[in-house]
């Protein structure tokens, strides 16, 4: 809490350093520790933050309103042709689709106009915990709205079919725009606006949570909120109990009801082993998800593992696959083997029940037959059926019928053929769209189990020094190179690649690598023959497929490694002998920031300094790396990601730091990957990150804020907090990684991955700053760099971000819902 705290006080810093500036200055404030009382920087504590959550919410609450006037106003009209001759619909089905709508909206009307001047006229002494409670307190009104929900839609559809003037109200409803918007009006369906109220206490949960975190234990309105956030979960909980059951409480981004389409048990390949799952298709989303474990008595649960929104979902291709580990398929012989002992298993219990025996020995045999039933259940798929995420992960199913793998797909692309938009669902969302799985699933007839997460170590993190030395055992010359992979986030990806040593049968690289760990237990050596025939050439990337001579890995044994000197090992491939030697550092150990004794050169130096001394907006390096991975490297498989030579970034470095008139020859002729790892290098080398250590503290709060119009202030306010170079060089590289990731199909580097590769380079904090809160290197991984991770990510898919524009407004403010 104490961090938290801090992190808050930071931010308040800026924006008080910000306010005292002299007009036509910089803003470049001084740090928080160097001047100020403290006890006012306590007592302004989680200001800002409050005040961020609640602009957004206040922004959101007033489309909300918009929307209920939209569905309140056909209401008059149609209460008035009830009485004629000729009505459209009758009082009582009035009175049914339009239940508690007007309650509803004039409760939200009052806490708006209430919370509006609040928020406006901010300062300390602000308290708004009581309009809160209050509206917590009217969740009487929505539990009558939900009691009613179902019966309303159908009188709805009902009516839309039988009269055809309620059909054409009901499908355009106009809602008017929030007043600092261009759009006056959108069109929404009845059905969609009449999901609104259910979807807007979810909002509210989120908000709440947001308030209360950043809202001191002391303050008045802590236990009001708290009292608030209470009622509004509790509510949360029942009423997902008592929707209809082919819907959940969450909407899509169309504002459409999110229902339920297919459901299934599958087995996934997951960290090498597999696991039993079961996936929901809604109209918009995969979800993956495995029962928890509870207490007997206790209402069952499932845990989601995983979505992927149908808007970011591909099935790669059988090319783009090829290369992923091969399935294990277990012998037919051993699944005969092991369905015979689970019928011999059936035919005891048959006996021991027909002989009236001890119920212990049944169960006894009853358990040990499920235990070779999930056995069978898990090994006996071999069918592959992948998914990928534009914007990260793969996921592997297996699946014993080909015919249920078409089904799968086919379903999926009947839905991806509607207009579907791409989303991030957040945390009480996800909770609340997993909460419903139980009650929605329709097949209940796989055994239910959960399976036990090994207690496996949780690897290395920091940097694994490799040198590749040599190969012995090819039977004829080729042209031949290796690869170096290790386990990341669970799954393996490629790290580094050798040169090509040409027509040889003992080739000898001798090239040395720094790859990150990420968690990692193993490194894996592939040994491929590079193809030049064009006929091979795979037309769709025009990728040359190589040929994989040998392959093998080795585990990363933490004590064998963790030594100051060289470790020489061989691994053994199909009669191939790839030597290599490796040490290890560890992440606090290799990433510390440490300022470059010389001042002369870029590496190690502040960014105000290089680009003061080269009167430029954005360091030289910068520029010319970002130009030459344009020109030559954007369409390279694996860029940003793959190694280069560590002695080729080396050469760089010293060409950058002595200012050498052949730079741009030296670039021009260098390996892609080496030039790539030399900008990589220069941000690591950073005495502080490009977005600096007075800031670090806020990012990490603002991008762990649940609601989506908070977190757009925050995020935007925060890039204005920083020093113009930075900022500049920062919007400059962002739009470059944006250039990459616009050619994931060919490079394979998508906003996740690059994300993944930047986020900790960019963010984390120099060793003075990371002392203080930072500990086991497996806990940083965990929860800071995670958090770097998703801080890049936020900026890498939002729409692009001017630096004038950004200057110019003092504030963002969201409008989406």
């Amino acid at each position: 809490m104490e961090e938290e705290e801090e992190a808050i006080g930071y931010l308040d810093k800026v924006l008080e350093d910000e306010d005292d500036s002299e007009p036509g200055t910089p803003t470049s404030p001084v740090s928080p520790f160097s001047a100020g009382d403290k006890g006012e920087r306590d007592a302004g504590k989680g200001l800002e933050m409050r005040k961020l959550v609640l602009s957004g919410f206040l922004a959101s609450e007033e489309i909300y309103i918009n929307q209920l006037e939209a569905l309140l106003l056909p209401m008059k009209p149609l209460k008035a042709t009830a009485t004629t001759s000729q009505p459209v619909l009758t009082l009582q089905q009035i009175e049914t689709i339009f239940y508690k709508i007007q309650d509803i909206y004039e409760i939200h009307k009052e806490f708006y106009d209430s919370l509006c001047p609040k928020v406006q006229q901010w300062d300390s002494n602000v308290t708004m915990g009581h309009l809160f409670q209050k509206l917590a307190s009217q969740l009487g009104v929505y539990k009558a709205f939900v009691d009613n929900y179902k019966i309303a839609l159908e009188t709805a559809e009902k009516c839309s079919q039988s009269n055809y003037q309620f059909q054409k109200i009901s499908e355009e409803l106009k809602v008017k725009g929030p007043k600092d918007s261009k759009e006056s009006h959108t069109s929404v369906t009845m059905e969609a606006l009449l999901y609104k109220p259910i979807d807007r206490v979810t909002r509210s949960t989120l908000v709440l949570h947001d308030l209360l975190k950043h809202t001191p234990a002391d303050h008045p309105d802590y236990p009001l909120l708290q009292d608030a956030l209470r009622i509004s979960q509790n509510f949360l909980s029942s009423i997902n109990e008592d929707i209809d059951p082919r819907r959940t409480a969450v909407t899509t981004p169309k504002g459409e009801t999110r229902q339920l389409v297919k459901d299934g048990f599958l087995v996934e390949l997951s960290e090498g082993s597999r696991k039993l799952r079961h996936v929901f298709l809604f109209t918009d989303v995969l979800l993956c998800a495995k029962l928890k474990k509870t207490a007997v008595g206790k209402h069952q649960q499932y845990d989601c593992k995983w979505y992927v929104p149908l808007a970011d979902l591909v099935f790669p291709s059988p090319e783009e696959s090829e290369h992923c580990p091969q399935v294990h398929v277990i012998p037919d012989h051993e699944l005969e083997d092991m369905k015979m002992k689970i019928s011999a298993i059936k035919s005891e219990v048959q006996k021991e029940k027909a002989n009236k025996g001890q119920s212990r020995a049944i169960e006894r045999l009853k358990k040990k037959m499920f235990e070779n039933e999930f056995w069978l259940l898990l090994n006996s798929p071999a069918i592959p059926f992948r998914i990928h995420n534009r914007n990260g992960k793969s996921y592997l199913f297996l699946l014993s019928s080909d015919y249920e793998r078409s089904e799968w797909r086919e379903a999926i692309q009947r839905l991806q053929k509607k207009d579907l938009q791409a989303f991030v669902l957040s945390s009480v969302e996800l909770q609340v769209l997993t909460g419903s799985c139980f009650k929605l699933r329709t097949v209940h007839n796989i055994p239910v189990t959960s399976n036990k997460d090994d207690d496996e170590s949780p690897g290395l993190y920091g940097f694994l020094h490799v040198i590749v030395h040599s190969a012995k055992g090819f039977k004829q010359s080729a042209n031949l190179y290796c690869t170096l992979e290790v386990d990341s986030f669970g799954y393996f990806v490629s790290k580094a690649k050798t040169r090509v040593f040409r027509d040889t049968t003992e080739p000898q690289w001798n090239e040395e690598f720094e790859i990150e760990l990420e968690g990692s237990q193993s490194l894996r050596i592939l040994c491929y023959e590079k193809c030049y025939d064009k006929t091979k050439l795979n037309k769709d990337n025009n990728e040359i497929v190589d040929k994989i001579m040998g392959k093998g890995q080795i585990q990363l044994d933490p004590q064998a490694v963790q030594t100051k000197n060289w470790h020489m090992d061989v691994i053994e491939m199909n009669g191939i002998k790839v030597e290599f030697s490796m040490k290890f550092t560890s992440r606090d150990m290799s990433l510390k920031r440490t300022p470059s004794k010389k001042q002369t050169g870029v590496f190690g130096v502040k960014i105000s300094v290089v680009t003061k001394r080269e009167r430029s907006k954005v360091p030289y390096i910068v520029r010319q790396c970002v130009e030459e991975v344009e020109k030559r490297g954007i369409e390279e498989v694996g860029i940003y990601r793959i190694s280069g030579v560590a002695t080729d970034i080396q050469a760089l470095k010293a060409v950058f730091d002595a200012n050498n008139k052949d730079i741009l020859v030296m670039l021009s002729d260098m390996d892609i990957n080496a030039i790539a790892g030399t900008l990589k290098l220069y941000f690591r080398e950073l005495p502080e990150p490009l977005l600096t250590d007075r800031l670090y503290p806020a990012f990490m709060e603002g991008i762990a804020l649940s609601d989506p119009a908070a977190k757009e202030n925050c995020m935007m306010h925060l890039l204005r907090s920083l020093p113009d170079p930075n900022l500049i060089t920062f919007l400059f590289l962002l739009e470059h990684l944006k250039r990459v990731a616009e050619k994931e199909p060919i490079n394979k580097m998508s906003l996740h991955n690059l994300a993944t590769v930047f986020g900790p380079t960019l963010l984390r904090p120099s060793e003075g700053e990371s002392k203080a809160h930072l500990t086991l290197a497996s806990d940083i991984w965990s929860h800071d760099v995670m958090a770097q991770v998703q801080v890049l990510l936020y900026y890498l898919q939002h729409p692009p971000i001017s630096f004038s524009e950004l200057k110019r407004n003092t504030l963002y403010f969201s409008t989406d819902v």
